[in-house]
Formats: C-alpha cells, sequence, structure tokens
C-alpha cells in the first residue's frame, strides 16, 4: 500500500561531537516549515534527501560545547542557524550571493535538522540571539528573515503603496506585516481551507483579507485600488494560480514580487510586457536578512506572541503536520528541550 504523506518516528542517537570549525548547539525551539511539510508529503526537497534524515532548519538554542578552531562563540550564548550553507567558493559566494550558491546544502534536507535535543553547526552559519529576544521567537527568525529579504530588499514597498500578499501560509503572514512596517496598506488574500485558522489569524494580527473563493475577489480588489490595482504583489502560494492571479490584480508599471516555489504554472506573458510588470524573484535569506527579522521582531513590528502556536508538541508531530496540512495552524513551534526530560 503506498502512502501519500509521511510519519515522524523518534529514535535514540548519539549526541554528536563537533568538528574543530564546529559548536555543538542544544536546541530549545524549532518551528515548522511549509517545506518540512512538503517534505512529509514527499514533495519538494524530499527527492534530494538520503533517508534516514532528520529534518527541521528552524530552530533557536544554546551553545553547550565549541571545537578548538570556534573563536566568535562561546558556551552559553544563544544563536539560531543560518541552514543554506554556501561553499564559499563559487563565483555566486564570492560576489556576496550566498543565497544562491552553486553549492549550497540545507540543514533538515542534506544533513540531520534541528528536530533533536543537540546539533552540530559549523561557526560560519550561527547567528547570534540580541539580548531581549524571546527563545520561542528567536525559532522563527529564518523565515522572518526571508519575508524581511522578499520585501526591504527585492521589493518596491513604500509608504502609502498599496499591497496584496497571497496566501497567509507562515511566509505569508510574516511578509504582510513586514509589508505594512514599511509603509505599505497590505491585505491578505487566501481560499477557504484558510478560512478556518490562517484567514482569521491575519486579521488578528491587524491584517485586512480577502477570500477569493467566497467573496467577490475582483470587486474588493477594484474597491481597495480605487479600480488602479496594487503597487506590489507578494506571491507566496507556492501554488500554480498565485503567479496569473497576481497579473490580474497588480497595476500596470507595477510589481510582482515571487517568494513561494510554484512549480509549473501556464499563462501569456504578453501582458506583462505591454504593463511594464516588474517581476521580481526572491529566495532564502543572507546575514543582512537576519539582523533585520530580529529588529522586526524586537521592535513588535512583527508580533511573534500572536503569530507563534505552540499548541503542538515535538513528541506528536504527526498532529502538528496534519493539521499544518489541514490550513488549521499556521506556525507551530516546538519545545524541543521536551526530549531532555
Amino acid at each position: 500500500m503506498s502512502r501519500t504523506n509521511g510519519a515522524m518516528e523518534l529514535v535514540d542517537r548519539e549526541r554528536p561531537k563537533p568538528d574543530p570549525n564546529e559548536a555543538l548547539v542544544e536546541v530549545e525551539y524549532a518551528g515548522l516549515c511549509g517545506s518540512d511539510a512538503g517534505i512529509y508529503e514527499f514533495e519538494s526537497a524530499f527527492e534530494r534527501m538520503e533517508l534516514p534524515t532528520v529534518i527541521g532548519h528552524e530552530y533557536t538554542g544554546r551553545i553547550v560545547e565549541t571545537g578548538e578552531d570556534v573563536s566568535a562563540f562561546s558556551v552559553g550564548d544563544r544563536v539560531v542557524e543560518r541552514p543554506i550553507r554556501g561553499c564559499g567558493e563559487c563565483y555566486q559566494c564570492s560576489i556576496g550571493e550566498e543565497n544562491v550558491c552553486q553549492n549550497a546544502v540545507i540543514t533538515g534536507v542534506d544533513h540531520d535538522g534541528a528536530y533533536e535535543q543537540f546539533i552540530a553547526v559549523p561557526e560560519r552559519a550561527l547567528h547570534p540571539v540580541p539580548e531581549g529576544v524571546d527563545p520561542m521567537h528567536a525559532a522563527v527568525v529564518e523565515p522572518t528573515s526571508i519575508g524581511a529579504r522578499a520585501v526591504i530588499e527585492n521589493s518596491r514597498v513604500s509608504p502609502g503603496d498599496r499591497v496584496l500578499v497571497e496566501g497567509p501560509g507562515p511566509i505569508g503572514l510574516l511578509t504582510a506585516q513586514i509589508a505594512r512596517a514599511q509603509g505599505g496598506t497590505v491585505v491578505v488574500s487566501g481560499v477557504d481551507q484558510d478560512g478556518t485558522y490562517r484567514l482569521p489569524l491575519a486579521e488578528r494580527l491587524g491584517l485586512e483579507t480577502i477570500n477569493v473563493q467566497s467573496e467577490a475577489f475582483e470587486e474588493r480588489c477594484n474597491e481597495l485600488t480605487d479600480h488602479v490595482g496594487f503597487d506590489v504583489v507578494f506571491d507566496t502560494t507556492g501554488h500554480p494560480s498565485g503567479l496569473p492571479s497576481a497579473v490580474d490584480t497588480v497595476r500596470k508599471g507595477g510589481q510582482i514580487v515571487l517568494v513561494g516555489q510554484t512549480g509549473e504554472t501556464t499563462m501569456p506573458y504578453s501582458p506583462l510586457v505591454r504593463s511594464e510588470i516588474d517581476l521580481q524573484c526572491s529566495y532564502a535569506s543572507m546575514y543582512e536578512d537576519f539582523e533585520r527579522a530580529f529588529r522586526l521582531i524586537r521592535s513588535g513590528d512583527v508580533d511573534c506572541e500572536t503569530f507563534v502556536d505552540d499548541r503542538f508538541s515535538l513528541l506528536d508531530a504527526d498532529d502538528a503536520f496534519e493539521t499544518f496540512l489541514a490550513g488549521e495552524t499556521c506556525k507551530p513551534v516546538f519545545d524541543v528541550s521536551q526530549l531532555a526530560e
């Protein structure tokens, strides 16, 4: 009998021994990412994995041991990891574009990740957690950094701009909050499945919402933009319908930022050319994006208290994954310290 999704299993493992250039991190909290859910459904990054592999790349913890060559961090330091590790040698790394390294390896995909008590991490992949950041909130800095890059580095959102964020998933709601912090008037769109948890969550975060399946979507968009269209549309859906919908809702001369990984889609592209629409892609994040993410969380521009869902235990991770896939949670964060009990 074939399965359409996976199952999580807890196993006993040896405590890793850090290499000379690594630190051993005791994981405190780890988030559930959409890419983790894709692996759970045997999709996306699953195809490049060699099983068994511990997943999880959004996490925070404390250093409990350092290799002899580690100099920038000490035992007791609170850290997060920048989980896409560039090779440091290819052309992209040489010009400061490590997020699109030709030979990148990803934590929780190409090597064991953070759904375990200890993880050994190269010093160059670690990022210090500033004072005053709640550990559970620090666990969502990585996805926040993706939203920060999409908005601050790769979009042209300015004060007064009308912004549509397609998709009320984790990246969508983080992107929406950051676009609002940049001065945009932000609307979040979703589908019927999002009506149970994610669209109401967007509203609790103070964001305007549209259900594209149960409302007069075109009419609402026209009302919200005075029949002009949105200045910037972020597609965070990861669905083939996202880009065509963005083309329909962005204004002439506006910008579409693709953040979600859609796969294949078919649409006429001539209207983009005739309307001089700027199509920008945004992938992952780098050091500065992590710095901005921490500042956004500390300032309250990103409301982690409302956004983070602590209802689920890593000891019963299947429940969290199934609930996430059903759209009934947005950003579960596991207390990994339970494994030490």
